[in-house]
């Protein structure tokens, strides 16, 4: 498949911030950037180059790192009529998570359009939020609009793998990038869902950490017509079992408390940590992010060992996907430890902190402000993803990370569900008054 022709408003054309931002949307998409973890991806370079085509035809120069053979990041930086101001970093990422064909009801990668929407691969996570940036920031050159404050733009490789080809390694080896940045916005935040009746805007303000593990059980390989008390997969299976089955204890943050008691007001109903499900039941399929900050968690994923049936294997092996609530790293981790109990290795496979910041600020203050420009009587309010984004890779910086891809949606769409989902799809209504909110940002912070 060729790159597509990165122009698709002509230069000099003033039109709108959001006349690009389908069809940059659907170009993206159509660029497979499936990331398979463990190093493996495909396509980064050629959606980067791509990136890098919209922003200098343009004008704007685009630098493009590598942290390894296409494995490809792109930056630009809008100046700002006022140099003393802090900068902004806007930022995306242009990886997805692989798609199998032929569990979808189209092709995961043609980007069609269907019922008003893109469907497709990325379409949510998050080349939706690509496609806003840059048909707003075109738009901005095109018609000689500056921000007050410096824009800096990233669109990074390897959000969906840990962040090691991407964002983190650009930290590291690129921090001049960043100079000036003292904030940042990206995913998972700033959507619509109806609570109470009322549309209410989930502007993200922290993010769970996460450990993914790997646990290890070794014993005595034998044959398997033998007593053997020093069974690998014996131990491992129950250490799995006692962390799967742990019921970890409701304990909710500032962002958390804040979030549900901006519940309350809109439905009228108390939260009950002894019943937490009576609130969440309010908040339809929402209830899928927010279900899962309200207490850390520790989900069995992964069990191997063996390789024949009649033969008791030396080592056992399993996975396990972790995320614990800001601060608690330490805590749970001694808890894990207590419930694999004795005989159980732990080697990490990622490794990452867990954000939290207030919601209140000039930045917070510019979010909800140009969200309510564009839809006057809806409730912003602040939650935690119960994931992570790029954001965790920023904080060593001391730039402080938000999410917020603002799009209002249809009430019947099952949004959390699209993320890492079949059938991906956004409306391209909802794009469109995404970028318009963007644009309102941008210009006006």
């Amino acid at each position: 498949m060729n790159t597509p022709n990165p122009s698709t408003t002509p230069a000099g054309s003033a039109g709108t911030a959001h006349d690009e931002a389908a069809e940059i949307c659907r170009n993206l998409i159509r660029i497979d950037t499936s990331n398979y973890g463990r190093g493996e991806s495909k396509g980064e370079r050629r959606a980067a180059e791509y990136v890098a085509g919209l922003l200098e035809e343009v004008g704007l120069a685009a630098t493009m790192v590598e942290s390894a053979p296409g494995r490809t990041s792109v930056f630009a930086r809008m100046e700002g009529t006022d140099p003393s101001a802090d900068a902004l970093l806007v930022h995306g990422h242009l990886d997805v998570v692989p798609a199998v064909a032929e569990d979808w009801s189209v092709d995961p990668f043609a980007a069609e359009i269907r019922d008003g929407m893109i469907w497709g691969r990325g379409a949510v996570d998050m080349k939706d939020m690509d496609a806003m940036i840059l048909s707003v920031v075109r738009h901005m050159v095109r018609t000689g609009q500056k921000p007050k404050r410096d824009i800096m733009l990233g669109f990074f490789a390897d959000e969906e793998a840990g962040m090691e080809y991407g964002s983190k390694w650009v930290v590291r080896n690129h921090p001049e990038l960043f100079e000036g940045v003292t904030d940042a916005i990206s995913e998972v935040g700033g959507y619509s869902a109806n609570i109470g009746g009322q549309r209410a805007y989930l502007l993200q303000t922290a993010e769970k950490g996460l450990m993914w593990m790997r646990l290890f059980a070794d014993g005595t390989a034998g044959h398997g017509s033998q007593v053997n008390t020093d069974n690998p997969v014996t131990r491992l299976s129950r250490a799995m079992a006692n962390i799967g089955e742990y019921q970890w204890p409701i304990e909710l943050t500032k962002t958390t408390r804040q979030f549900l008691d901006t519940v309350t007001e809109l439905t009228g109903v108390e939260f009950d940590p002894q019943n937490p499900q009576r609130m969440l039941d309010e908040l339809g399929s929402v209830a899928r992010f927010v279900g899962a900050t309200l207490q850390n968690t520790a989900n069995p994923s992964m069990l191997s060992s063996g390789y024949k049936v009649n033969v008791i294997p030396g080592t056992a092996e399993a996975g396990l996907d972790v995320r614990f609530l800001p601060e608690q790293r330490e805590i749970v981790l001694e808890k894990l430890r207590e419930l694999a109990g004795e005989g159980i290795r732990f080697e990490f496979e990622a490794d990452d902190i867990g954000l939290e910041v207030p919601f209140s600020g000039n930045v917070v203050d510019a979010m909800v402000a140009s969200l309510k420009q564009h839809d006057p009587e809806a409730v912003v309010m602040p939650y935690m993803l119960s994931a992570g984004t790029d954001n965790k890779a920023l904080d060593p910086l001391g730039i402080t990370g938000y999410g917020f891809v603002p799009l209002r949606l249809p009430d019947e769409l099952d949004f959390p569900a699209m993320f890492h989902g079949v059938d991906e799809r956004v409306p391209i209504a909802s794009l469109e008054f995404g970028a318009d909110v963007l644009h309102t940002l941008l210009t006006g912070y």
